[in-house]
């Protein structure tokens, strides 16, 4: 079996097409043209009734999302915000955009929040970003706990995560907000676009106006009209919304979620079992209560030398599988030590140590049990080149 495409992103159904094309024609993509029911409007309808939230906002990233929830939650300049020191660059971006100083928590080798280091550091802090990580959910129940009995509000960065569930409760209702990407090798693809969603009225209303609702648009959002009127001409506005034809793109998407979700992690178990059956790798077992909605692999190597790694790597990519070791890749944006807009970048060894031998290879969702396995016998023949025993442990 040939080596699929790993790397086209989820196709737009052809159901999109129709109004695709009827939004070109028209040239109508600015979200507030239409006195209502406008693209935009529909898919954040659609998206909050679908997780079960209140209120959804489209705009146009998830980073825009969590910057807007940042600057709703009216926190102080330089307020401190609890971040986890595995996540993509453009977390701590936004806390920076957000005018506020981002502090890392260590995170484990099963991706992980290390919940001792986020409770020494919890007091410190004025707000917490969790980021589910490459759909990697931390220990919630804990996490929400500790944030409610601090009176500390927490933002859920869900990028990774639609569809994921925790204790049967969707993935970004967990928090005061959470936040999605609609980024091409996310679950629903849109080239770029975010979405934030939250029970908050007040909350949103701000993120509404920020989003760039000037004038009454706000009138066109389903929301306690009360919490609009107070923020009128109080807020700035950044204009980040989305556009009448992302959505257009994303909302014929939404039926095909819990399948993609469903063939995503049959197809990422399937992997992990044949993975974990060598003794130089390692898949982290779903935390109980967790069931996760994933398009990508990642795995520990153990046993190796950093230059065994690179090996590996490089071994497996001239096969003609990509694999990034987050720690390995130069400026990668996923490794906190490149984060130099941060100031006073602090150390976290154990999560240092965890990025230097993590792995991460996409699986989309699409692919089948032979592609699947096509792409394993490259991993395992890789680490056989390199390795100085047998692939397999006892």
């Amino acid at each position: 079996m040939s080596l699929p495409n790993m790397h086209d992103a989820e196709p737009i159904p052809k159901a999109a097409r129709a109004e695709i094309d009827r939004l070109m024609q028209s040239g109508d993509l600015f979200r507030y043209t239409a006195a209502e029911n406008s693209p935009v409007a529909l898919l954040e309808a659609e998206f909050a009734g679908m997780l079960g939230a209140k209120y959804a906002l489209a705009v146009s990233s998830c980073s825009a999302a969590l910057f807007l929830s940042l600057k709703a939650l009216r926190l102080p300049r330089d307020a401190r915000v609890l971040i986890p020191g595995f996540t993509f660059a453009a977390v701590p971006s936004a806390v920076i955009h957000a005018d506020c100083l981002p502090v890392l928590c260590e995170v484990g080798d099963n991706y992980r929040v290390d919940l001792k280091d986020f409770a020494a550091k919890l007091p410190t802090v004025q707000a917490v970003i969790i980021s589910h990580m490459r759909g990697h959910t931390s220990d919630m129940d804990a996490i929400a706990q500790m944030c409610g009995d601090a009176g500390i509000p927490m933002i859920e960065d869900a990028a990774h995560s639609l569809g994921t569930t925790w204790h049967g409760r969707n993935i970004g209702t967990i928090g005061a907000m959470g936040c999605f990407s609609f980024q091409s090798y996310k679950m629903i693809n849109a080239g770029e676009g975010g979405i934030l969603i939250t029970d908050d009225p007040d909350l949103v209303a701000q993120a509404i106006i920020m989003s760039g609702a000037y004038e009454h648009n706000w009138k066109k959002h389903p929301v306690l009209q009360g919490a609009f009127s107070k923020w009128q001409n109080q807020l700035p506005l950044y204009n980040l919304r989305m556009s009448n034809l992302s959505a257009a793109v994303i909302r014929p998407q939404l039926p095909h979620l819990a399948k993609r979700v469903s063939d995503g992690r049959t197809n990422h178990d399937y992997v992990a079992a044949r993975l974990n059956a060598s003794m130089y790798m390692a898949v982290p077992e779903p935390l109980s209560g967790e069931d996760r909605a994933p398009d990508s692999i990642q795995f520990n190597l153990q046993g190796l030398s950093d230059e065994q790694v690179r090996n590996f790597a490089a071994a497996a990519d001239a096969a003609g599988v990509k694999v990034q070791v987050f720690g390995m890749n130069a400026d990668n944006a996923r490794a906190f030590w490149n984060w130099q807009f941060i100031p006073n970048l602090p150390e976290l060894p154990q999560t240092r140590a965890m990025l230097m031998r993590a792995c991460d290879v996409r699986l989309p969702v699409r692919l089948k049990q032979p592609e699947l396995d096509a792409i394993v016998d490259v991993l395992l023949t890789a680490i056989d080149a390199i390795a100085p025993n047998p692939r397999y442990g006892t």
